[in-house]
């Protein structure tokens, strides 16, 4: 009985203390070593268990076993050597309270991320050190949004915190021992953008946009409301008599009721929509649709259109950072903009703020 080594060649199970398999393999200058607790259950039966690469923890689940034997316990399986993340992942997903949240299409697709890597692994093989790796590997991956570009620390991180509440959940409920990730540091983030969209590049964006993308570039550029608050709209929030859209606190990131004004373009935009769908549509109707589905998805076609219009290092949450400079360089009150936007603090707020080389320009050459 006790702790048993796996040989990566023969896959022979050799004690802890044996340094050269009988295949001639070296384990004592082998690091990577994955192991085996070996014990006698109370009917006296031979059994083995994989445990994975941390000795620490095959120890633990040895001197577990041996507890329990002794004080003549039942000897529970470890959870951790029945499943996979893969299996994990997929539970994770059909638990009631996770199916409710609102970034449950965000949290599916983070852990298509993660799969390739954690995926076929069993839980008692994912470390910290296989964290920390994923971490790094992710920071030199192309980005999926824009494959020119690197995947940012920010992506990271939200990945690192999936995967820290699917684990954490999972030893709440039984299903792991232990969580991997607890105690992985997050990446320093810098969500810092300076870039705007120009008048004349906002022009040749909308001419490559097709049909059912146009209204909803619209109404970012006009209003600078995010992405999910556009694609959630229905015709009952879209008031045109009082010239708003109004939205409830369940629709927006920050769970508070909004009132986000329309100009008179976006009004006449909207009238014509009604008029394309014959008449008032009812109140719990999407605004936007595409070939008889809401919009649930604009990924893609944006970067079509940004790639035909010659538009570089631009994303549909830029059309935000674009409102808000516009409506600052017309000199309107912040604490107005950010009531249109929604932003409850200054320090948030001032991140989408940009100046100009021109602007910095015009300091000194007004001064001449």
């Amino acid at each position: 009985m006790g702790l048993l080594a796996e040989c990566p060649e023969c896959k022979k199970r050799n004690s802890q203390k044996v340094k050269t398999c009988k295949c001639g393999f070296s384990l004592a200058k082998f690091s990577g070593r994955v192991w085996w607790i070996e014990y006698y259950d109370h009917d006296k039966r031979l059994r083995r268990e994989r445990i994975g690469p941390n000795k620490e923890a095959a120890e633990h689940r040895l001197r577990e076993v041996m507890s329990a034997r002794t004080e003549g316990r039942y000897i529970k399986k470890s959870p951790d050597t029945k499943n996979t993340f893969k299996d994990l992942a997929a539970w994770y997903l059909e638990l009631p309270e996770v199916k409710v949240k609102r970034s449950y299409d965000r949290d599916r697709l983070t852990i298509t991320r993660l799969l390739p890597h954690f995926g076929a692994r069993f839980l008692k093989d994912v470390t910290p050190a296989m964290v920390e790796a994923y971490k790094q590997a992710r920071l030199v991956e192309p980005s999926g949004r824009t494959p020119q570009y690197l995947t940012k620390p920010a992506t990271v991180n939200r990945e690192l915190a999936c995967l820290k509440t699917i684990f954490n959940k999972a030893v709440k409920n039984g299903k792991a021992e232990k969580n991997p990730a607890h105690g992985v540091k997050l990446l320093k983030e810098n969500n810092d953008r300076d870039r705007v969209l120009s008048s004349e590049e906002y022009v040749r964006l909308l001419a490559h946009c097709p049909a059912h993308l146009k209204p909803v570039v619209k109404l970012a550029y006009h209003t600078g409301i995010r992405q999910g608050e556009i694609l959630g709209l229905t015709w009952g929030q879209v008031d045109l008599k009082e010239g708003f859209i109004r939205l409830n606190p369940e629709d927006t990131k920050t769970n508070e009721a909004r009132l986000v004004p329309l100009n008179q373009e976006l009004i006449e935009m909207f009238k014509g929509m009604r008029v394309a769908l014959g008449g008032v549509p009812l109140q719990g109707v999407k605004v936007f649709y595409y070939q008889g589905r809401s919009v649930v998805s604009i990924r893609k076609a944006f970067l079509n259109a940004c790639q035909k219009a010659g538009i570089e290092d631009f994303t549909f949450h830029d059309l935000r950072h674009t409102f808000i400079n516009n409506r600052r360089l017309e000199g309107h009150d912040y604490f107005r903009i950010m009531a249109a936007t929604g932003h409850k603090t200054m320090s948030v707020f001032k991140r989408y703020n940009t100046v100009s080389k021109e602007e910095l320009k015009a300091l000194v050459s007004e001064n001449r």
